[in-house]
């Protein structure tokens, strides 16, 4: 083709056709993806809100995309900026890129095969599932209704798309009309196999030259070796700071009573009795023994929770060989679906209990997984199976044999790429143009010198080989010092685990009476959001929204929508929100949020860092910590305009040895602990809003 023009050139014309002006962060951004791509070094590069990072990595990936003939990967956390990508930014970059590069980009979409609905199993989707027994009967009839629905729709929509059903139907409804790469017959041997909507997405994926997918699609290519993704060189990951998280939850194994005997009534289609009744009967010694052992992580496996999973474990190979392979030739494609579906619900069952049993075989410092049973009041009991890190993984298969960029707002925690770089694989940089670090007193609470507290565990890491990668800050173009205040109520006792206490309550109180509503009130804990939405309806005339009322989107909207209301909430919301305008002047934080101390997985990669030599307290715990308060803290300013404050309840930000690490992770606000001087500033801003609010 024609030669290409350069980046900076192209970014111009782009950013000029969706009416924006030049950021220089958005510039530095677009040469440094730029310049990865060509020297094929990996680059981790942090954009605050405002840059517009979305543009400085899809210019040079769509300008290398078309001057090579190639496809470029990017994947994201969320579905929002998913969307954001494929209905927004990428066809608007499209038609202005288009005169410049001599014809327009092309761009897909490509999610898991369990998000598309399968022609081939709608057929046999009818108003029950197979399991039934296993379902409170309002459910069965709400059910009904949602497949007749799925039906409905499955006649005019063009995708298949689970996410373009509005309004959405239930997990459990979703799964009679879908299928999983597992469960799939292949395309070959399905009746519909040419009109397959999994099958189309992949192979418009094949042929375009940016390709959208997600960080589960990413780790279950890396975990299974699926060529799920179309051959690319270059992968961009935005929302990196996610990444882990992900990877872990796709990694990890779930063996519950309900999914052996879903697995066992599979099967008795297919099999004799005599096999599947054992199968069966193993569900029933999962229960007993799931009865006697305690909630929470187990370090050494109970003889008789021993016995329960691995007769789970050889009855379901029993099954697996009474049923033999599915016969791909077999002209009865109903057969082969049948032998498919309950083969993948048998390895499933069989895979969890042998890797729960397999953990257990190395010495404690050894091992590589972590076990723990979940259950609880609203909780049927679940043994989970998760591994302690993804580093290995993550190295071998993302950063091997690709050019991978990873960008996010929050990626330099206590002022370093260090603590995330260590979690994804790649160690030690081999170039920076990082902040300073200014971790204030680093030790953490058990002395560590390490910023980021993997101690001499993390140089051991850096060994020769490692990928080789670059850091780079480009800031924001907010200026956080004059537009937001970060306030330590550092007069508050330290939280107890009794609920919020009273002077947290009159805290919370004061500041949002000051603020006139405006308040985003993020909480550690669901109790605690509760308590203080109830508690503060009785003291002030305001509207307060609680997480949980309503849909999470619609609650939001609401908020948006009405300046002087409040809204609190707990996970989602810490990453979630995006209001711009005097809606939102008020980020109020209750506590740190660290892990819960019986956190199975958090607790034991803890206790595995520190057994190599490092500070786990910092390396997960507060890493954890610095990675939600830089993602909540940064809810407070979204756009130019935006003034406010970030109030965090929780003392220990300011007088505890790790509060210098979680400060030097957030945005540069102007910082102070004396109530008076943000009372005084709430008050002001609630009067300037007013006005524009009315």
């Amino acid at each position: 083709m024609a030669e290409v023009p350069d980046v900076e050139t192209l970014l111009e014309t782009a950013v000029k056709a969706v009416g924006g002006t030049r950021r220089e962060g958005q510039v530095r951004m677009a040469d440094a993806v730029d310049s990865a791509i060509e020297t094929e070094e990996h680059l981790v590069v942090q954009a605050g809100t405002g840059t517009g990072k979305s543009l400085a990595y899809l210019v040079p990936a769509i300008r290398h995309a078309m001057a090579e003939g190639t496809t470029v990967v990017v994947s994201t956390a969320t579905i929002a900026l998913q969307r954001q990508l494929i209905e927004r930014d990428l066809p608007r970059l499209a038609d202005a890129l288009a005169p410049m590069l001599h014809r327009t980009p092309t761009f897909a979409i490509l999610k898991g095969r369990r998000n598309y609905l399968c022609r081939h199993r709608l057929q046999s989707a009818g108003e029950e599932p197979e399991d039934t027994e296993l379902f409170d009967p309002r459910q069965l009839s709400s059910l009904g209704r949602q497949v007749k629905r799925l039906h409905e729709w499955a006649a005019e929509t063009v995708t298949g798309d689970r996410d373009e059903l509005n309004p959405g139907v239930s997990d459990l409804a979703w799964r009679q009309v879908s299928v999983s790469a597992n469960e799939c017959v292949g395309a070959s041997v399905c009746p519909f196999g040419q009109e397959c909507f999994a099958e189309e997405a992949r192979a418009a994926a094949g042929e375009a030259d940016i390709v959208v997918t997600n960080h589960a699609m990413l780790a279950i290519g890396a975990m299974q070796g699926y060529q799920l993704l179309p051959e690319h060189r270059v992968l961009v990951i935005d929302e990196a700071h996610e990444l882990v998280d992900r990877v872990t939850s796709v990694a990890t194994g779930e063996l519950s009573e309900r999914s052996v005997s879903a697995a066992a009534k599979r099967a008795a289609r297919l099999a004799d009795p005599e096999v599947t009744d054992r199968l069966s009967e193993t569900a029933d010694g999962l229960t007993l023994m799931f009865a006697e052992t305690e909630a929470g992580r187990i370090d050494h496996l109970p003889e008789g929770l021993a016995g329960a999973v691995r007769s789970v474990r050889d009855a379901a190979q029993g099954c697996k060989s009474a049923i033999g392979p599915p016969d791909e030739g077999d002209p009865d494609s109903g057969s082969v679906t049948d032998r498919r579906l309950a083969l993948a619900a048998l390895d499933e069952v069989h895979d969890a209990a042998r890797r729960v049993l397999d953990s257990f075989e190395p010495s404690l410092r050894e091992r590589s997984d972590v076990v723990w049973l979940a259950k609880g009041p609203k909780q049927p009991p679940t043994l989970n199976v998760a591994p302690l890190g993804v580093a290995g993984l993550l190295r071998e298969k993302l950063f091997g044999d690709r050019t991978t960029v990873l960008t996010s707002a929050t990626l330099a925690l206590g002022g370093s790429f260090g603590p995330l770089s260590e979690q994804w694989g790649l160690g030690r940089e081999s170039a920076t143009d990082t902040p300073a670090a200014a971790v204030g007193d680093p030790d953490g609470p058990t002395g560590s010198d390490d910023a980021d507290g993997s101690g001499d565990a993390a140089d051991a890491d850096s060994a020769e080989g490692e990928p080789r990668w670059r850091g780079l800050d480009v800031g924001s173009p907010f200026d956080h010092r004059r537009s937001g205040i970060l306030y330590v109520a550092g007069h508050l006792p330290p939280p107890g685990r009794d609920g919020l206490a009273t002077s947290y309550l009159d805290e919370i109180t004061e500041l949002i009476q000051a603020a006139g509503g405006r308040t985003l009130g993020l909480f550690s804990s669901m109790r605690a959001a509760e308590q203080a939405a109830q508690e503060l309806r009785e003291r002030l005339d305001l509207e307060i929204l609680c997480q949980g009322e309503d849909s999470t989107g619609r609650l939001v909207e609401r908020f948006a929508e009405e300046p002087g209301s409040s809204l609190f909430g707990t996970l989602s919301l810490w990453q979630g929100v995006d209001v711009p305008g005097p809606s939102l002047q008020l980020v109020i934080v209750d506590r740190i949020p660290f892990p819960r101390p019986d956190d199975p997985l958090a607790s034991a990669r803890q206790r595995a860092v520190g057994a190599r030599g490092g500070n786990g307290f910092m390396a997960v715990a507060a890493t954890h910590a610095a990675l939600l308060l830089a993602q909540g803290t940064g809810r407070l300013l979204r756009s130019m305009d935006d003034r406010g404050v970030v109030a965090v309840l929780d003392p220990r930000l300011a007088t505890a040895r790790y509060g210098g690490f979680l400060r030097a992770s957030l945005p540069p606000y102007w910082g102070t602990t004396d109530p008076a001087v943000v009372r005084d500033a709430l008050r002001r801003l609630d009067a300037a809003a007013s006005p524009a609010a009315g």
